[in-house]
């Protein structure tokens, strides 16, 4: 059980973003654990013709994504609120994702960025054989990926390090206050 002291004595909801294969599940999961919270994996939540586009190597459009990010900020909202803090993975590369899984989520969010080369992550991304994102569609992630606004509640944390390195750093945000 967590402490009075711990991050998750208060209620919040955490957004892991970046492009495909730079690791927000994988330091998803470690935070997740760490902190002894939930953690929802944002692919279990695109419909089945999400997953069937993106295997066939076709970018979603914005209209694919909505239905997909109502569904897990609802989740992230509902979990946050019954256990005190929830850690999700999900792409959120443009503001307006972010937006609509705040929306959903009806809280505020914080995000951690995970930022890395095209180069780095396309490396790692050929190296896994357990998802159906393929390499060739880093380029169209990028290509939608807008970097944050000072004016959101984001982390930026660089993949040049470990997960669990990383994971270290989001624990370490997450004592400093963070503005709603």
């Amino acid at each position: 059980m967590l402490t009075e002291d711990s991050p998750a004595a208060f209620k919040q909801a955490i957004v892991i973003f970046g492009v495909c294969g730079c690791g927000k599940s994988t330091v998803g999961k470690i935070l997740a654990t760490r902190l002894e919270s939930p953690f929802l994996e944002g692919d279990a939540f695109h419909p089945e013709t999400n997953i069937q586009k993106m295997t066939a190597n076709i970018p979603l459009s914005d209209e694919d994504r909505i239905p997909w990010l109502q569904n897990l900020g609802q989740a992230l909202g509902k979990s946050t609120r019954a256990n005190g803090i929830t850690i999700a993975a999900c792409s959120a590369l443009k503001r307006y994702y972010r937006d609509q899984l705040i929306e959903a989520a009806q809280m505020p969010i914080l995000f951690f960025y995970l930022e890395g080369s095209k180069e780095l992550i396309a490396k790692r991304m050929a190296e896994r054989t357990d998802h159906f994102m393929p390499v060739g569609l880093l380029e169209s992630q990028f290509a939608t990926l807008e970097a944050p606004d000072l004016d959101e509640r984001v982390i930026t944390c660089s993949i040049n390090q470990t997960p669990e390195q990383i994971a270290e750093d989001a624990l370490a945000a997450l004592k400093k206050p963070h503005s709603s």
